[in-house]
């Protein structure tokens, strides 16, 4: 008793690449969408992570990996080691790669004016 017949085997045998690449289709469509949704933003915001550490000058306040927030007092040129004011007269020296974040005060001027309600005539 055979579960197969021989000529159903033989017409399997010539589409197997075909069968193949339709199989390898939607895990290489998932990679895409994992991708672009999730690792290139990611190596995006790494990157411009990367600029603003290098940019960082004194007066800058920054928030370590720890989670301590501090202003730069003094950035050491050809180092990675950074002195950073967490407290009035309180100065750590941190690794520049420490540096999680660097907060962008916002300037009154700078901040959107909120639109005023038209004046009731009448």
């Amino acid at each position: 008793m055979h579960l197969i017949s021989p000529a159903f085997a033989q017409s399997l045998g010539g589409s197997s690449s075909l069968g193949s690449l339709a199989q390898f289709a939607p895990l290489v469509l998932i990679f895409g969408v994992f991708y672009f949704i999730l690792i290139r933003p990611q190596q995006q915001k790494q990157k411009a992570l990367k600029a603003s550490l290098a940019a960082m000058k004194r007066g800058d306040r920054v928030v370590t990996s720890g989670g301590i927030l501090g202003v730069v007092q003094k950035t050491r040129e050809g180092s990675d080691e950074i002195e950073v004011e967490i407290a009035p007269n309180v100065r750590v020296t941190v690794l520049r790669s420490t540096i999680s974040a660097i907060i962008k005060p916002v300037v009154a001027n700078d901040a959107k004016a909120t639109p005023q309600p038209p004046a009731k005539t009448g």
